[in-house]
């Protein structure tokens, strides 16, 4: 038995080095995480982790103990068995969910806890997590998630259908517990980082085998933008894949100008351009600078919102963070939403991809996912207890039991 005696929440705050993790919103962070512990009365404990840029920390933990003091004297095994019912509870708890609804610090804090439980989940099977969720039955998949305000689009039984209508290929795509997942780097070009220092980054990219790579950009200088894309594909060669990433700051008109700008040096999708609440605007960007791609959901909170941007057709390749949607079920969610509308899921890595590492897995796998690449970002790895491992561009397989969140 692993029944949950108390919950716990701590606060890790990472200061980075100069330059390091900056974009053209977030210019001095602080790479943080509300912590959620899970203590039983057996021999293991969950932890569940949201990512932060420093601030409000405290304020999430204070919501994850007011949420999470109901789950106190469940045992793992019931819980998850009808999660998706927990899950939805809380998410609409009648006092808790003014703060949000479903987005915010009250759904981070949701998202924690709800990683918290996947990871004591998978500790009490003793397995990873990519091997907990490969396991289940497509039900019991299905039991874990909430699916309330999508009926229109995905019914339980189109989920139950998703997931059982690659089950007989499974095999054909667990190669990749071999080769390990590809990744990309995201570290060559941060946007305060000089001009020379995202060259010699791009070619330590090179030489480490990463045949992705991303810069930021949103400068108030669009030539800025546009010399240092051009910068990146030189040094990345013209088959490397090459990403731009706005981080939000551009207004419409200059999403539409700039990105027109950057077309001929071909880049593989334009991240973040707009406002991330902004369908429309997303949608006629789509429309205008087409055939180039638009990648976002690293600020999209929910399911809902992301159900939008498919409906408007506003987004290719989907980015959902399970610390920034309501935590693993509900980026297994939208991994099923974006099966249904044949987008693929390219996770941002607020996790650093301790947890993401595991759930492109399982996306590949049972459902089909192709496995396009995963974020990375080493500069937090050496205070993880199990930090991700990458070598030569390639993801290896984690088979630590648990989602990989516990720190040193």
């Amino acid at each position: 038995m692993n029944t949950i005696t108390r919950i716990s929440t701590s606060v890790k705050a990472f200061p980075l080095k100069e330059g390091d993790g900056t974009d053209s919103v977030h210019t001095d962070p602080v790479y943080s995480y509300a912590v959620t512990y899970l203590h039983t009365d057996g021999q293991v404990s969950g932890t569940g982790i949201v990512f932060t840029i420093g601030a409000g920390n405290r304020e999430i933990c204070s919501l994850i103990e007011g949420l999470g003091s109901s789950l106190v004297g469940c045992e793992i095994e019931e819980l998850m068995s009808q999660f998706g019912v927990v899950f939805r509870q809380l998410a609409d708890h009648p006092q808790y969910r003014w703060l949000g609804p479903h987005k915010g610090m009250v759904h981070l804090a949701l998202a924690s806890i709800t990683n918290a439980c996947f990871d004591l989940w998978a500790k009490s099977r003793g397995v990873p997590l990519w091997r907990l969720l490969l396991d289940l039955s497509a039900e019991q998949i299905v039991n874990t998630l909430d699916l309330s305000y999508l009926e229109e689009v995905l019914t339980r039984e189109d989920a139950l259908g998703l997931l059982n209508s690659h089950q007989s290929s499974r095999s054909a795509r667990e190669g990749v517990l071999g080769k390990g997942y590809p990744g990309y780097d995201t570290s060559i070009g941060w946007f305060n980082y000089s001009d020379e220092q995202v060259r010699e980054n791009v070619k330590k990219a090179v030489a480490a085998g990463f045949l992705a790579m991303k810069l930021k950009i949103g400068s108030a200088d669009a030539a800025r933008d546009i010399r240092r894309a051009y910068i990146v594909r030189e040094g990345a060669g013209d088959d490397a894949r090459v990403m731009l990433d706005v981080n939000q700051v551009w207004s419409l008109p200059k999403a539409i100008r700039v990105s027109k700008e950057l077309a001929g040096m071909a880049p593989y999708w334009i991240e973040e351009p707009t406002h991330p609440d902004d369908v429309i605007a997303h949608q006629t960007l789509a429309r205008e600078i087409a055939p180039l791609k638009i990648a976002l959901g690293e600020h999209v909170s929910n399911r809902v919102l992301f159900k939008n941007f498919m409906l408007a057709k506003a987004v290719d390749f989907v980015q959902v963070d399970c610390t920034r949607v309501g935590g693993v079920s509900e980026f297994i969610t939208v991994s099923l939403l974006a099966r249904k509308f044949g987008l693929p899921v390219v996770p941002h890595v607020g996790d650093m991809g301790q947890i993401h590492q595991h759930l492109v897995l399982f996306n590949h796998i049972a459902m089909g996912h192709e496995a396009i690449f995963l974020e990375h970002i080493p500069h937090l790895k050496e205070f993880f207890l199990h930090p991700a491992v990458v070598n030569g561009g390639i993801y290896e397989i984690p088979q630590e039991p648990g989602t990989s969140s516990d720190f040193v």
